[in-house]
């Protein structure tokens, strides 16, 4: 694609397949076919409500994201997913308890029609949740493979022209790069040889590139950007992205932390703490799950206040990060943030 070049809007069904049906991925679903339906507005939907400004800002053109690009329109998306648990994305949203049942009920027929495929899991990785609905392989390549066969029958029986993959599964345990992650032909041996640092994630990331569908990542942990399955995207034609949604704690640092910078005010500490009671907070009282969600909200910090650049501002702040499982308190997040700041 040449630079000007006019890109050509996406013909046919986008099939979206997730890995972890449960509060996030069922929202998501659930979210779309209300909006399908007319049962709601798509607020939150960045291509949906989302403007781009054209031309100077007294000029007043900022048509809609979705009017100027050729994005897929949701009529054409088409969902399928995995997950360890064998509910329907209906029983796995009431569950989840995010969405309110008169949410739940206009879509309740479309909810039920979908049904997880099984997932590749490990404890190892993932400590605190087991569930009946897992692939049962001799080697990672195999379920690999198992991954792969399962997007190719899910292509031919839905009829879908292209697909992609979101991770929206738990966060798994923390995990540096290491020697198989560093190219693909260490990386593939790993999968013959069961190497203990491949994760779950790893390997649906893999299948999916090798499948030839873009992969986005939804979690903290370490997935796809490894040089190994970033190799494999190159040779494939593939993209990747994401690292996290951040929609909770992590999107008010995003938020708050361009605004300190911008006024040159210094951080000398930043704590947060949370309590909540869903899965994710069950998989999070893991310490090395708790691990990777906490080296990443620093490496937000980090990334955005640039202390190697500013350190009379932000070399030395303190970074501190809480999150506590509450049961009661279900999937109704609450934080609290502390900053200590001068200037």
């Amino acid at each position: 694609m040449k630079l000007g070049q006019e890109i050509p809007k996406a013909e046919g069904k986008l099939g979206v397949l997730i890995p972890g049906l449960g509060a996030v991925g069922t929202t998501f679903i659930a979210g779309v076919e209300l909006v399908r339906r007319g049962f709601g507005a798509p607020v939150g939907a960045l291509t949906q409500m989302g403007t781009i400004r054209l031309g100077k800002r007294t000029e007043k053109r900022s048509p809609l994201i979705k009017d100027f690009v050729p994005i897929a329109e949701l009529d054409d998306l088409v969902f399928a997913g995995w997950d360890i648990f064998e509910d329907d994305c209906c029983k796995a949203a009431m569950k989840a308890g995010v969405l309110k049942p008169q949410d739940i009920e206009p879509v309740r027929d479309f909810l039920e029609s979908i049904k997880p495929m099984t997932a590749v899991f490990d404890r190892d990785y993932v400590r605190n949740l087991d569930g009946p609905n897992v692939k049962r392989g001799k080697t990672k390549a195999e379920l690999a493979q198992w991954l792969m066969d399962d997007i190719e029958n899910f292509r031919v029986e839905s009829g879908v022209s292209r697909m992609v993959m979101i991770w929206c599964a738990s966060t798994e345990v923390f995990q540096a790069k290491g020697e198989v992650h560093s190219d693909l032909e260490r990386f593939e041996a790993g999968l013959k040889d069961n190497n203990p640092s491949i994760f779950p994630s790893m390997i649906y990331a893999y299948a999916a590139l090798k499948s030839g569908v873009p992969f986005a990542n939804g979690a903290p942990n370490l997935c796809a950007e490894i040089p190994a399955l970033l190799q494999l995207a190159e040779e494939m034609g593939v993209p990747v992205a994401g690292k996290d949604f951040k929609t909770g704690q992590t999107l008010m640092k995003t938020i708050i932390a361009p605004g300190l910078k911008a006024r040159m005010l210094g951080l000398r500490g930043w704590f947060s703490t949370n309590i909540l009671g869903n899965r994710d907070g069950e998989v999070l009282d893991d310490p090395m799950s708790f691990k990777t969600k906490e080296e990443s909200k620093l490496s937000v910090l980090e990334q955005i206040l640039q202390p190697e650049l500013y350190p009379e501002l932000y070399e030395d702040f303190y970074h501190k990060v809480r999150i506590n499982y509450y049961p009661p308190r279900g999937d109704n997040k609450e934080g609290w943030d502390n900053l200590d700041i001068f200037g």
